[in-house]
């Protein structure tokens, strides 16, 4: 299993990342929270990696930080719950604040998370309030996608759950001049949780 990736950043593109290890690029999809803290391409990263096999496909998960790790591990043992959903939880809120919401039993701020209807929240907080008492911030070949910001934003929001209308009126509302598809991302999924 591979837990851990130290590498140079060939490539970014909401949600792929490829991380050159030595020669082999190695493939993954990593949530926003993730996107948003990446250095450019051509520099080093370290990620904190999932490695989930299937009978039918091999992903490979990569987080900046354990606290996502675990998060995106734990979500998922929830009922219910697969990879694409955990991915939007990170996404759509910091892992604070999510452990914050758990805690708390706001079924009505995580039903706002693409994916996640009023039974499968309360079913989260109930599996999961216990297990993210102790999460908080720990220590720091892709398909090919449009090159155009909103394009891409566009395609991640849908990839996030989003319906394809939603999520270019949600793209559309967000964008202004100069943004790039990880800005765009970012204000459309803040106005998607006010």
């Amino acid at each position: 299993m591979i837990g851990r990736l130290r590498g140079i950043l060939a490539y970014k593109q909401p949600p792929w990342l490829v991380i050159d290890v030595g020669g082999v690029g190695y493939e993954l999809e990593a949530p926003m929270s993730t996107f948003y803290d990446l250095p450019d391409v051509g520099r080093e990263v370290i990620l904190f990696t999932h490695h989930a096999q299937r009978e039918d496909s091999v992903s490979l998960y990569g987080f900046l930080r354990e606290s996502e790790r675990r998060l995106f591990r734990d979500v998922q043992k929830v009922s219910g719950i697969g990879a694409k959903i955990a991915l939007a939880v990170l996404s759509g809120v910091a892992v604070d604040e999510f452990a914050r919401q758990v805690q708390t039993g706001d079924v009505a701020s995580l039903t706002r998370i693409p994916g996640i209807g009023k039974k499968t929240a309360e079913r989260m907080v109930v599996e999961l309030r216990d297990r993210v008492s102790g999460l908080g911030s720990a220590p720091l070949g892709a398909p090919s996608l449009p090159n155009d910001p909103l394009s891409e934003a566009t395609i991640a929001l849908q990839q996030l759950g989003y319906r394809p209308a939603e999520a270019v009126r949600m793209a559309r509302e967000a964008v202004a001049p100069g943004d790039d598809a990880a800005m765009i991302i970012r204000k459309a999924l803040q106005a998607a949780l006010r």
